[in-house]
């Protein structure tokens, strides 16, 4: 996916789910228990949403999130996908996608929505390991995504793999043969979540009991971080990391217990930087008082860190007077050049 598109996000709260997950209180995650939106409510938020568009004229796409959309009854994903579809006639956005289960990938859901200008699917996979799905009381193995995988491709879309990291029974090498069992579906494209302990969910009532711990934020965004590098190497793209308000998190009231940040996308990448570097500098280290870094333009907060995190961290560790990120329009947006320009290293690979 070469350019992301501008996304109009409709929630359709815990909509089409059989049961609940140990992580989920949808209705806090959506703000608040809510109706599926009706059509004359879906056009005006569709059509407010366009006009922050401003002058992006392509690459818009309707989403349907927040819920197991192929799990709502179909009479009614018939109704939202062909108001929807309005909007695709006249050109106002380009296709729709939507988040589902697994399981709820069919071959009479298929069917059911062939007819409509669906671009991607994003399925909510969250693990590939068979205990840490059970423990999550997800209600499906990983053969079932592995199955709804391949039927979406053989049709024609575009496929996006959710994951979670923190689940319980999860761990580091649990979670990295997620992401390799991933690599060989070939997904298009990566979301990542950190697992919180939401309000009214289960595994509220097992943090409360001593039954279960949330990942710290640091070890959150190392994991993250592990399986970015993962899906990265193998050219698969990661379009978002942590959840943002936007996605239907409120910025109050409903963020849980655990490894919530409103930047925790910036943070991974942040680490991914700091980690790059200072394992350059481990090996090599530049002579003088002086450490310069050289990064492409759009990377240097990246480079920085949050608050200038890394360029203390920095100094303390390898005793620098003074770091220096400079741009450099030249380097690719993952390297940093160590140094100086001739030095190299990848905040992926972390080769030179």
């Amino acid at each position: 996916m070469s350019q992301r598109p501008f996304i109009v996000p409709v929630f359709i709260p815990h909509a089409g789910c059989p049961h609940r997950c140990v992580f989920c209180n949808q209705s806090a995650v959506t703000g608040c228990a809510q109706p599926l939106p009706t059509p004359a409510e879906l056009r005006e938020r569709v059509a407010a949403f366009l006009k922050f568009r401003g002058r992006r004229r392509r690459g818009s796409q309707i989403a349907f999130f927040g819920g197991n959309f192929l799990g709502v009854a179909p009479e009614t994903i018939k109704s939202l996908l062909a108001e929807a579809t309005g909007f695709v006639r006249t050109g106002a956005v380009e296709g729709i996608r939507f988040s589902t289960r697994p399981d709820t990938v069919t071959a009479r859901t298929l069917t059911l929505i062939e007819p409509f200008p669906v671009h991607t699917v994003e399925l909510g996979v969250q693990s590939m390991a068979p205990v840490v799905l059970a423990r999550s009381q997800r209600g499906h193995t990983p053969e079932i995504t592995v199955e709804a995988t391949r039927r979406l491709k053989e049709r024609g879309y575009a496929v996006g793999h959710q994951l979670m990291v923190g689940l319980p029974g999860d761990n580091e090498e649990c979670l990295l043969a997620t992401g390799r069992s991933v690599i060989g579906l070939k997904p298009d494209f990566i979301r990542i979540y950190p697992t919180l302990v939401l309000p009214g969910s289960l595994l509220e009532n097992w943090h409360r009991r001593g039954l279960y711990a949330p990942l710290t934020l640091e070890a959150a965004v190392g994991l993250t971080l592990k399986l970015y590098r993962l899906f990265r190497t193998h050219a698969i793209p990661v379009i978002r990391m942590g959840l943002q308000a936007a996605e239907g998190l409120p910025p109050e009231g409903a963020d849980g217990v655990g490894p919530h940040h409103p930047a925790f996308g910036h943070l991974v990448m942040c680490a991914a930087f700091r980690d790059a570097v200072r394992d350059a500098l481990d090996s090599f280290r530049p002579a003088g008082p002086s450490l310069r870094l050289h990064v492409h333009p759009q990377s240097i907060s990246r480079m920085r860190g949050l608050h200038n995190a890394t360029i203390g961290e920095l100094q303390e560790r390898f005793g620098f007077e003074q770091v220096e990120v400079c741009p450099e329009p030249a380097l690719a947006p993952d390297d940093v050049g160590v140094g100086g320009i001739g030095r190299v290293v990848s905040t992926i690979t972390g080769l030179s």
